[in-house]
């Protein structure tokens, strides 16, 4: 009787822990969960660590069950093309124009509404450049199946061919960056003109100066979206995380699959 009590105590912890704001102690709480998995596989199996562990470490592979089932079926484009599209329905993306109005109050100018399609991933995107600043923005929107997430970047591209980008994008990336891209991910920002802030300082912290940035042409930021998307993907091609399908297609390897399971633990652990 008492192992069971042993595990409800930690259930019930663990519950207490997860209702916090607070990240420490929420992740606490995950450590509960897992603690009592643990112990209930300790127990059940007449004291044995081994299985204890198994138990507690299956929380570690439930990522494993979409990445095999899903993601490693999964065939896309080499060239993903962006096409000239309308915005998402209000009710599936309420917040655009909220999100608009920020960006074009820090003075951006809204540019075209892009995006692509296939496989049931839909990406919009909505363009802003500030030819003032050299600066692009852009509100993004990322839908499949029944699952989306909206994140907004601003990004910097210097005259040596590198670029620069902050954005709060909350999870871990699919895919190696290419050589010449560094991402700032951020999270918890208040407001896009925090975001810009933030940014400013990470260029500062690379050593970017004014006379280093490159001015875009506002026209033509879909097509160089899509030319750094091509070097991304042709990046990890070389680094064996992805592999060529046939028919203009790629999909993720072996190595690339674990790849992604690594990745989902990182995101596990942080936003746990």
């Amino acid at each position: 009787m008492y192992e069971f009590l042993i595990c409800l105590s930690l259930l019930c912890l663990a519950i207490g822990c997860r209702s916090f704001e607070f990240s420490i102690i929420r992740k606490f709480g995950a450590l509960c969960i897992i603690a009592t998995t643990f112990m209930g596989g300790y127990f059940i199996s007449g004291n044995s660590l081994l299985i204890g562990s198994i138990a507690g470490s299956v929380w570690f592979f439930i990522p494993c069950i979409d990445i095999l089932l899903r993601i490693r079926k999964l065939r896309l484009p080499l060239e993903k093309k962006m096409k000239n599209r309308f915005p998402p329905n209000r009710e599936i993306f309420p917040q655009l124009r909220e999100f608009t109005n920020n960006v074009e109050v820090e003075g951006f100018e809204h540019v075209r509404d892009s995006g692509w399609e296939w496989g049931g991933v839909d990406q919009f995107i909505r363009f802003f450049y500030d030819k003032k600043a050299r600066l692009q923005a852009t509100i993004n929107f990322n839908s499949q199946s029944h699952v989306a997430v909206a994140y907004m970047s601003v990004c910097t591209r210097t005259t040596d061919g590198k670029t620069l980008m902050t954005w709060n994008y909350p999870f871990s990336y699919s895919m190696k960056l290419a050589p010449e891209c560094t991402v700032n991910s951020v999270s918890n920002i208040e407001s896009f003109s925090e975001l810009i802030k933030i940014h400013n300082k990470f260029l500062a912290s690379k050593g970017i100066l004014e006379n280093d940035l490159e001015d875009s042409d506002p026209e033509s930021l879909d097509k160089i979206t899509e030319k750094e998307m091509r070097d991304q993907v042709d990046h990890n091609l070389d680094k064996g995380l992805l592999r060529l399908s046939g028919s203009g297609t790629f999909s993720y390897s072996w190595k690339g699959l674990f790849y992604l399971w690594f990745q989902s633990i990182k995101d596990m652990i942080r936003l746990s």
